[in-house]
């Protein structure tokens, strides 16, 4: 029997963490077989700030996806945002040794192995490095060089970096919730893959994910990526003017946002009036949606010239850099009513709302057809191309064995000593207290060897 090949995805957001079970049907369409959504605590504008509230709301997710889909999952591929991204244009080469043999895979991951050691600021780690387009002695433009002949490989690179800090937290939130990363991708990436055709890649798009958090943007010329950029702001900073520019509480204003929020205040009259119940007895609010539209405009403005900046910084106006396809518009601040007619009018550019449908299988739920979701869904495409088997079902579930090391004399010394430094502090201490201490400071490090022996088996 073929294997299945059942791919998972993590869209670790700042408003909501998704985990997505899915496969590939016999149509070559995705088939979403569990989704699991919680709130997301512990992330800000796309960065872990509280290792143990988003380990939680990781487990919550997992667990749902879990009891949805009757699969249990072993790793995941995840999304990587926030703004401490940048990404930077790069050139390399490498010489090869016989012109006569063709050019191979090999080759490539060597130019790209060079590229992955180029020095970068302290503290930052390559993410990503995507070639464009090649050269092969001095000849340009050059799309696949594989199965050609050549003395010099030359490449020009996008390489997207990010804080090594935040990367390895995103790891240990992973490896700490139970599961296994198998993959790491730039979230504006993902859900490029899930929204954008090869002809709107072809012709030259910009992709703009309006998040939480923060507002991603991914640029597609000639079927290559050309520009990323992650920008500070998203939906929520858009719910926190209203909160602050109306006297009402979070959850009052996301809902007023959701509900009555549009980016285009020309729409509402001066009498649309809608009232929020007081807060314990107190007497409800009337709000005018006219305000409530300009307080909107003004920040979502902001956000999408912001994004309009980063556009032109990667060339637009140059007519061989045109974006012939205009802006595609997705994530959950993409819903906001009028939003893409303010971007068409801010920008000149022509603009849509991307869904991830056109990569699902028809079956599939509408709510997972949402812009919400085109990160999560991006995120299982990629695992699927990782060919990765990242759930199995419940019934075959078989826990691997934990391999646990007998310490050596050495280790049993070191812990001795653990034992007698915390006896020492502790002396002052009620006995209990004390007993239970050197207990828990006993197996912390003992768990902590255990996890570093696995860790350096791999």
């Amino acid at each position: 029997m073929e294997r299945e090949n059942i791919a998972v995805g993590l869209d670790i957001g700042t408003t909501k963490i998704v985990a997505m079970i899915g496969k590939k049907n016999e149509y070559g369409k995705l088939e979403i077989l569990g989704v699991g959504k919680s709130k997301s605590l512990g992330v800000a504008r796309g960065v872990v700030n509280n290792i143990t509230q988003t380990i939680q709301s990781i487990q919550e997710a997992i667990a749902l996806a879990e009891e949805d889909s009757g699969y249990k999952i072993k790793d995941v591929v995840v999304g990587i945002a926030g703004q401490h991204i940048r990404s930077i244009q790069h050139s390399d080469y490498i010489s090869r040794p016989n012109a006569e043999e063709v050019i191979s895979e090999k080759d490539i991951d060597v130019l790209i192995g060079q590229v992955q050691k180029l020095a970068m600021l302290p503290g930052e780690e390559i993410i990503h490095v995507l070639p464009q387009e090649f050269k092969i002695d001095g000849e340009a433009e050059i799309k696949e060089p594989i199965g050609m002949y050549g003395g010099r490989l030359e490449s020009s690179f996008h390489v997207v970096v990010g804080q090594a800090s935040s990367i390895r937290n995103v790891g240990r939130c992973i490896k700490s919730a139970g599961l296994d990363l198998s993959g790491l991708t730039l979230e504006p990436l993902a859900s490029a893959d899930a929204v954008l055709s090869q002809e709107e890649k072809e012709a030259g798009v910009a992709l703009i994910d309006i998040g939480g958090g923060t507002t991603d943007l991914a640029i597609f010329k000639d079927g290559i990526i050309r520009h990323t950029a992650v920008v500070p702001f998203g939906g929520n900073v858009i719910t926190e003017d209203i909160k602050e520019g109306c006297s009402i509480i979070e959850k009052q204003a996301e809902l007023l946002k959701v509900k009555f929020g549009s980016a285009w205040p020309g729409e509402n009259k001066e009498n649309e009036i809608v009232s929020i119940p007081g807060l314990r007895g107190r007497d409800p609010k009337e709000i005018s949606l006219k305000n409530l539209s300009k307080i909107i405009h003004a920040r979502v403005v902001e956000i999408i010239e912001q994004v309009y900046t980063e556009i032109k910084a990667y060339g637009h106006e140059d007519p061989r850099k045109k974006l012939i396809a205009g802006i595609v518009l997705t994530g959950g601040g993409s819903q906001l009513k009028h939003i893409k007619q303010l971007v068409e009018y801010i920008t000149g550019m022509d603009t849509r709302i991307g869904y991830p449908n056109e990569h699902l299988a028809g079956n599939s739920n509408e709510e997972i057809s949402s812009p919400l979701y085109a990160t999560a869904v991006g995120l299982v495409m990629n695992s699927v191309r990782n060919n990765t088997m990242s759930a199995v079902p419940q019934d075959n579930y078989i826990p691997e064995p934990v391999l646990v090391q007998k310490p050596t004399v050495a280790e049993q010394q070191i812990i001795q000593q653990e034992v007698e430094r915390v006896l020492e502090e502790e002396k002052q201490a009620d006995s209990k207290t004390t007993e239970r201490t050197i207990r828990k400071s006993f197996f912390d490090k003992y768990i902590d060897k255990i996890k570093d022996f696995l860790d350096n088996a791999e």
